[in-house]
């Protein structure tokens, strides 16, 4: 293992001798069976969105919920996958079943999501802050379990450097599919009249609700788990493995980017709304804004998938953040008579949308691989779960502290707000995003772990998993 030329790694990833790794394979599966795994993307992304975009603006209006609490509800269902996510992480790595560790995982979270969704859309006449928040804790339990084993999976299925960035390709696709589609209805009753204030949360429900059954079906069935290493190995402690996990100074450079970057998207995706509402005036354009800029998202995923492949996964991020950050700065230059700007700039958002993170989360499976060739330990789930720690904690940072500011600084949602409350919504709804995709961008500037380096590794993880017979 020494002679690895891995001088970057090593310094991070001390090489020991342990016990054998998984078997990760290096078939390519095709566009329909790969499209059906990333299919569950849909109504799990879908929700996500619904939260993001009217959960904060319904409740608040409508429900009467009070800015601050919302903000404060927010930011501590997000913690709370601080505790769920490794867990889940971890128990996926050493779940044993007939059906495998991941699908076993994915199946239970799909119940959850589905309850939690049902009382989340459809709410009683007058749902409390207590109501709100209870249904958001067990709603981001069950999405948890679904996408925290589903992207462990998707870094297994294949070893191979380019491949799995491919593999996450087709569910940054399938995701943006999801939040294109939930985004149709909502925009549709934006132009026209009459609709109850709560339609939005009605519809956007009974999406996630008819798509989760066949999607959840279709990810269970269509491809393999890998072969798991037939001898025991020694087992260490969950804190443990915590603590392991949290030393590893390349994963936490990749979850400090990522966090940065879904911050930015959090405070983009909760503010559109009151923008083109309050700042605007254009209430007819809150989700058709959005809906434009996924239409274009759907061609981002191959477009930058090619921009990969050519520059690498560090350096495709970076672009993607940068480019990002640019057109968030350009919000700046919009005011209530240059809409075809906003339009824009929508349009440039959705060519760039998910490039840092498909990149960041293809990295992650390249990262687990250094971890498991310098302690023996497959621990994919478990650096996942990590991962989508940003994913959460990001959202919770970004809408959590841009909510309360925007009621500080005076701006009432669905009331009057003085012109200087109006123009402090347009600068964090414009700067707070470009912060924090510059913020990601410096993150990863020098991240050590590129093609040639992931190669050696994978070539020694092949040659230690040769060795050893494994399960069926």
């Amino acid at each position: 293992m020494a002679s690895i030329p891995l001088p970057a790694i090593e310094r991070d990833h001390p090489v020991s001798r342990p016990a054998a790794p998984l078997a990760a394979p290096r078939q390519r599966y095709g566009a329909a069976r790969l499209s059906a795994f990333g299919s569950l993307e849909v109504p799990a992304w879908g929700a996500e969105l619904a939260i993001a975009l009217f959960v904060p603006q319904i409740y608040a209006s409508h429900y009467g919920i009070p800015l601050a609490a919302l903000g404060i509800i927010l930011f501590l269902v997000r913690l709370w996958s601080v505790v769920t996510d490794p867990i889940v992480g971890a128990l996926s790595d050493r779940s044993r079943t007939r059906f495998g560790r991941r699908k076993p995982w994915i199946a239970g979270g799909g119940l959850l999501f589905g309850l939690a969704s049902i009382a989340l859309f459809f709410p009683p006449t007058a749902p409390g802050p207590l109501y709100l928040a209870t249904t958001l804790f067990v709603y981001t339990i069950g999405w948890t379990m679904i996408e925290v084993p589903s992207w462990a999976w998707a870094g297994e299925v294949s070893g191979d450097y380019h491949e799995r960035t491919r593999i996450m390709t087709y569910q940054q696709v399938l995701r943006s599919i999801g939040l294109l589609l939930i985004l149709v209805l909502p925009t549709l009753m934006d132009r026209g009249s009459a609709a109850a204030p709560n339609a939005k949360l009605h519809v956007s429900g009974a999406f996630v609700l008819a798509t989760l059954l066949p999607t959840l079906l279709l990810t269970l069935s269509a491809l393999p788990e890998p072969a798991l290493p037939s001898q025991s190995h020694h087992r260490i402690g969950f804190w443990r493995t915590a603590t392991i996990v949290f030393r590893d100074r390349l994963l936490l450079r990749v979850l400090a980017s990522d966090l940065a970057v879904t911050a930015g998207q959090s405070i983009r995706a909760g503010l559109i709304a009151f923008f083109c509402i309050s700042y605007m005036g254009l209430a007819q354009w809150a989700s058709g804004l959005y809906l434009l800029q996924f239409v274009f998202g759907v061609v981002a995923g191959p477009l930058w998938l090619a921009i990969g492949r050519r520059l690498g996964k560090r350096e495709t991020a970076i672009t993607g953040e940068l480019v990002q950050a640019a057109i968030n700065i350009g919000l700046l230059a919009v005011f209530p008579d240059t809409l075809w700007l906003l339009v824009a700039l929508a349009v440039a958002q959705g060519l760039t949308q998910g490039s840092g993170n498909l990149m960041l989360r293809a990295m992650v499976a390249d990262v687990a691989d250094a971890h498991e060739l310098a302690t023996g330990h497959n621990r994919t789930g478990l650096f996942f779960s990590v991962f989508s720690l940003a994913s959460k904690a990001g959202p919770a940072i970004g809408i959590g502290l841009a909510l309360p500011l925007l009621a500080w600084v005076g701006f009432r949602p669905g009331g009057h707000s003085a012109p200087a409350a109006l123009e402090a919504l347009k600068y964090v709804f414009a700067l707070g995003p470009a912060a924090a995709h510059i913020i990601s961008a410096a993150l990863i500037w020098h991240f050590p772990l590129d093609q040639t380096r992931h190669a050696a590794i994978r070539r020694a993880l092949d040659t230690r998993a040769a060795s050893v017979p494994v399960e069926a």
